[in-house]
């Protein structure tokens, strides 16, 4: 036993568990909020001529062509942005960087549930606010003195979305702590704070280019903020990984940018779908919020949410379900395309068919 002392110093931990992932090619994927249309053509131009004999040198270490590209698209400098491999790093950057007191940062109780995950392995102190029972976040609970705010805006997996009387009502009342607005579906929502890193400098604002922008296999975050917050991140990154984006990576994103057009084409598509599933649901009984993200969520008064999950899935429909206190009534279905839209409509009413006549 004395060889097997060195277990007790393993880390003991509850990690983030993903969307489960088909192998069947054939599965209407509707389970991970990813976009069911291809990126911008100037993306897939990219790809297909990229010339190999480039990844034998390192990419740009600060991904300079994407920081001045984003610095471009909204308005700012280029000291404003920072990049990394997805939001999900960009975050646990400024986790790290700013989450340091020995006060507990606030987010909402129902969220992304990374959240406490990094809380955990950071060794950061952390208390949840109850969202209401319409799962919407009152802004009054985080008044508190606190060693930091976390919100999705708009928050998942709810997908309801807040406004900007919200966002700074948000900051007026954390002036002394930071205030990170997670919005990596606010380009399918009402309103993105951007605008507001200007106005007020304890703001990071965190983005991806795998929802609207239909790049998750390449993993590209951003934060927005003013360029002294902006410089932390980067320290921290600097600290353990130097050069977070590859080449193709970059160059991709910096391709997605430029296609600004196609860009409000696909999100405009995802929103039009959406709001239309959404109707055909409440007309089939089904109870869910007005989402301003890319996907829904929803429970039906009569049915089990695990059941009608497991039943769709024989049909090979993958949706998310969530077996957690207060959600667990609840499904998260990602939009998709019209035609895999209807099918799973078309799943959904077999089933309450079905159900019903039992």
């Amino acid at each position: 036993m004395e060889g097997k002392l060195w277990r007790k110093n393993l880390i003991d931990i509850e990690p983030y568990v993903a969307g489960e992932q088909p192998e069947d090619d054939k599965i209407i994927k509707l389970n991970a909020n990813e976009n069911p249309y291809p990126p911008a053509p100037g993306v897939q131009r990219v790809i297909r001529e990229k010339d190999a004999q480039e990844l034998k040198k390192y990419p740009s270490a600060d991904a300079v062509p994407l920081k001045k590209a984003l610095a471009k698209r909204y308005g700012l400098g280029i000291g404003n942005v920072f990049c990394g491999n997805g939001s999900d790093d960009v975050l646990a950057t400024a986790f790290r960087a700013f989450f340091n007191s020995d006060k507990p940062i606030f987010f909402p109780d129902i969220t992304y549930s990374f959240y406490p995950v990094w809380c955990e392995l950071l060794k950061i102190p952390f208390e949840t606010k109850p969202v209401d029972g319409d799962f919407k976040i009152n802004v009054c609970d985080f008044y508190g003195e606190n060693g930091g705010v976390v919100v999705p805006n708009p928050n998942a997996p709810t997908s309801i979305g807040v406004g900007k009387g919200f966002i700074k009502d948000l900051l007026d009342h954390n002036r002394d702590c930071i205030v990170i607005i997670d919005e990596a579906y606010a380009d399918f929502g009402r309103y993105s704070c951007v605008e507001l890193i200007n106005e007020y400098d304890n703001l990071i604002v965190t983005q991806t280019f795998s929802k609207s922008r239909s790049l998750a296999g390449m993993r590209v975050g951003m934060a927005f903020a003013q360029p002294e917050l902006i410089q932390y991140m980067q320290a921290v990154k600097d600290s353990y990984n130097s050069y977070p984006l590859d080449q193709l990576a970059i160059e991709t994103a910096v391709a997605s940018l430029e296609d600004e057009g196609y860009f409000k084409e696909t999100v405009g598509k995802v929103v039009s779908v959406r709001d239309r599933t959404a109707e055909r649901l409440r007309a089939m009984g089904f109870d869910l919020p007005d989402s301003e993200t890319n996907f829904l969520f929803c429970t039906h008064p009569k049915f089990r949410a695990e059941d009608i999950f497991s039943y769709v899935r024989e049909k090979g429909i993958f949706i998310r379900y969530f077996k957690k206190p207060r959600i667990d009534s609840y499904l998260r279905i990602t939009v998709g395309t019209p035609e895999q839209m209807d099918a799973l409509c078309a799943a959904t009413e077999s089933f309450l068919e079905e159900n019903t006549q039992a």
